[in-house]
């Protein structure tokens, strides 16, 4: 496994970097386990402090890592800068936050005259961070945040093909002041995963990827007797109820199946429109995404990039053909793409019947699972078969009613008139094979941190 930056837009390899040696890990397992102890014994003052300037530097070179996910996955610039600003609205909501959600708890006891019982929260070491490639720093600040201010040390494994970002997550963070060794970055294989995990310095390891890269790594820790938290795959169902708004709830679908050029785990992957008004959506969601502008990500008038690589343009192709081999018909939205590049052309599947094991399929990529649904149960049961349950949406003028049908939907999150997406403040959730252990947004601080109990007895309490 290389290290190394290939722009997707040209297929050029800019820069390539040595991996980890045994040596390497070891080192910092060393400097992190050092960092830890001394870092649990702050106070959520200055964890806050570090928090608060990790977000400043954030908005500070928003424009600069923006240009670098450009480089390294594709993101168009505007979608590059919102991840960074996400990101630093995550920092700001932790310093905000922590000490509030960290606070010790009194609990309840069936007699008060016989003693009391608090909880508290400490932290436990190291936290191993395996994160993708799609949101190169949303998806390491999200676990930096929380367990930083719970008093961890992490350690990050970037996907390969983000080590220009992954660098400059850790020169931001130990910009803001943390101390050497409290949040490292290393271009580290495969095969030191396990000796990380077995490792007593680290109490855990946060995941977000593939279905199989879980498998292996909730193995490995659970092996270990090492707590693991994954977000893994999803196939988000987008609900178009007989009373939407039809014109925004377009824009929407639209948008929330290709931004970040569809390679979004909550992205509007299967899109499920009841039967009357069905026809007319497909008019105006064929001639939205036919309005895309793919080019280079660089160019601020770029609203449709490549994607992160040619692997994953080749793959997804493959992926389609084996639909299309099952019986879907494959539709492609002419939208002009450039003849370099890894770029993926908008498809749209349909006749994804019951004998088509393409419905249960992910499709990381520009490509939309479009399904008419004869009324409203047929809407939850087409959303409902599916062995993922991260998120879906919902659209309706009438919250009563969306909320009603949110109640019928399994899966770990619903949102309402909106695609599924993510915001500081909101909880993130999953179910069945998209989440395992999964931490929600304001609660991740309380992942990885030991929840002691400390019972004082009342020394008059009978023998």
């Amino acid at each position: 496994m290389a290290f190394a930056t290939i722009n997707p837009y040209t297929n050029e390899v800019v820069k390539e970097f040595p991996e980890a040696t045994e040596q390497d890990v070891q080192a910092a397992l060393a400097r992190g386990h050092e960092a830890y102890e001394a870092w649990r014994e702050t106070s959520f003052e200055e964890r806050a402090k570090l928090m608060k300037n990790i977000g400043a530097l954030l908005r500070r070179d928003a424009d600069k890592l923006a240009r670098l996910a450009a480089l390294e996955m594709g993101k168009v610039l505007a979608e590059g800068k919102g991840e960074v600003l996400l990101s630093a609205e995550i920092c700001e909501y932790y310093a905000e936050n922590l000490a509030e959600l960290l606070k010790p708890e009194e609990l309840k006891v069936s007699d008060p005259k016989v003693g009391r019982a608090t909880l508290v929260y400490e932290p436990q070491g190291i936290v191993l961070a395996i994160e993708p490639w799609n949101f190169p720093y949303y998806q390491v600040l999200r676990i930096v945040a929380p367990q930083l201010s719970a008093g961890n040390a992490v350690i990050l494994k970037h996907a390969a093909n983000l080590p220009q970002c992954a660098a400059a997550c850790q020169e931001l963070v130990e910009e803001a002041g943390a101390p050497k060794g409290l949040f490292q970055n290393l271009y580290m294989p495969h095969k030191f995963t396990e000796m990380v995990l077995d490792d007593p310095r680290t109490c855990g390891v946060a995941l977000t990827g593939s279905e199989g890269a879980g498998s292996i790594v909730a193995g490995t820790a659970g092996k270990a007797l090492k707590k693991a938290t994954m977000e893994l795959g999803g196939s988000d169902a987008f609900i178009v109820l007989d009373d939407a708004d039809l014109e925004k709830t377009v824009k929407w679908a639209v948008f929330g199946r290709h931004w970040n050029a569809g390679q979004v785990c909550v992205s509007a992957k299967r899109i499920i429109v009841v039967d009357s008004l069905y026809d007319r959506f497909v008019e105006l969601y064929k001639k939205g995404v036919a309005e895309l502008k793919a080019g280079d990500p660089m160019d601020p008038n770029t609203t449709f990039a490549p994607l992160s690589s040619q692997k994953a343009a080749d793959d997804l192709r493959e992926l389609v053909q084996k639909a299309v081999k099952q019986g879907a018909k494959a539709e492609t939205v002419p939208v002009p793409v450039p003849n370099q590049g890894a770029f993926f052309q908008p498809v749209i599947l349909t006749g994804l019947d019951e004998n088509n094991e393409a419905r249960h399929w992910e499709f990381f990529g520009p490509v939309t699972q479009l399904y008419r649904a004869k009324d409203e149960d047929d809407a939850v049961r087409i959303a409902n078969d599916s062995p993922y349950g991260l998120g879906g949406s919902i659209f309706s003028k009438d919250e009563a009613h969306a909320l009603r049908v949110a109640s019928r939907l399994r899966t770990g999150m619903v949102f309402i008139n909106h695609p599924t997406g993510t915001k500081a403040e909101l909880p993130f959730g999953g179910i069945a094979r998209s989440g395992f252990g999964r931490e929600l947004m304001a609660l991740g601080i309380k992942e990885f941190v030991n929840h002691k109990l400390i019972n004082v007895v009342d020394i008059d309490a009978p023998f």
